[in-house]
């Protein structure tokens, strides 16, 4: 009893940022409501009926995988070589560490801002600099396949300081008499990343690997930003359908039972994750 003033804290935060909007938004999924979200008319398992059976959700669902598949393990890999890259400690590597790391600090708003200056059809620095080398414009917010895969590249950016601090701190704290009884035992640079390093920094990559797949599935703002879930609903995920059928097409009670499904969706995938990769974690 002692510790519950200070857990009571916590507890009213998590009551009032998580249980009660989630809590909200089972309810919600049940009801048809008006266009200010009012629940009207019960709809019991209707509205779930309708998501399952829709070609639009089926569309967004497809969407969202393949836009994880393209930003997780990308994500990973290029932070795993960037934190290789500058886990030395020789000169000049702190500025190098800082540019890596610092899209830690910037918000999605802001990264996809700075997408729009390298993508947008009207602006882009990245197709202005393809033409002057005599390379073809893959059009990249106006192409479906190209939307995608610009978003894409947003999404890593913005999360590869964060995964590349995580990694470089778990490199750093290898022991480095491991590392030392591998090169004695002739042990090269790539048989000692397979066999000591990875070994060594996979908990710190099981971590990553679910934080970015949970991340993946939530992007929303480089969408709204960059192509509104266009071209021909080519970057239509899942997320961005929730908030177009609340806030355009006033469904709060479909919206809702979207967010759940979502909510599922995330949760049996961080169990797998749990279940099956856990498994190869080395822990100390």
């Amino acid at each position: 009893m002692k510790a519950v003033p200070f857990v009571l804290p916590s507890l009213l935060l998590f009551l009032v940022f998580f249980f009660y909007p989630l809590g909200k938004t089972v309810y919600l999924s049940f009801f048809l409501t008006d266009a200010r979200g009012v629940p009207r008319r019960w709809e019991g398992w209707t509205q779930y009926q309708d998501l399952f059976t829709s070609a639009e959700f089926h569309h967004s669902l497809l969407v969202t995988l393949a836009f994880v598949g393209m930003t997780v393990v990308p994500g990973v890999l290029a932070a795993l070589f960037l934190a290789l890259l500058v886990e030395k400690p020789v000169r000049g590597v702190t500025v190098f560490r800082t540019l890596i790391i610092s899209p830690v600090t910037v918000s999605a708003a802001v990264a996809s801002t700075i997408g729009l200056l390298l993508f947008h059809p009207s602006v882009s620095i990245l197709s202005w600099a393809m033409k002057q080398a005599g390379l073809p414009d893959p059009r990249w917010l106006t192409d479906p396949l190209w939307a995608l895969v610009a978003v894409s590249l947003v999404t890593i950016w913005l999360g590869l300081g964060f995964n590349t601090l995580v990694l470089l701190s778990a490199l750093q704290a290898i022991p480095g008499e491991i590392l030392d009884s591998a090169r004695i035992d002739g042990a090269g640079f790539w048989r000692r990343l397979r066999h000591v390093v990875i070994p060594q920094l996979s908990p710190a990559l099981f971590f990553v690997l679910i934080v970015s797949v949970i991340g993946a599935f939530q992007s929303f703002g480089q969408v709204n930003i960059l192509t509104q879930g266009g071209p021909a609903g080519a970057t239509q995920l899942i997320v961005y359908s929730i908030y177009r059928d609340a806030f355009f097409n006033f469904r709060y009670g479909y919206a809702s039972a979207e967010a759940v499904v979502l909510f599922a969706m995330i949760g049996i995938l961080t169990a797998i994750h749990f279940f099956v990769f856990e498994k190869k974690v080395h822990y100390q």
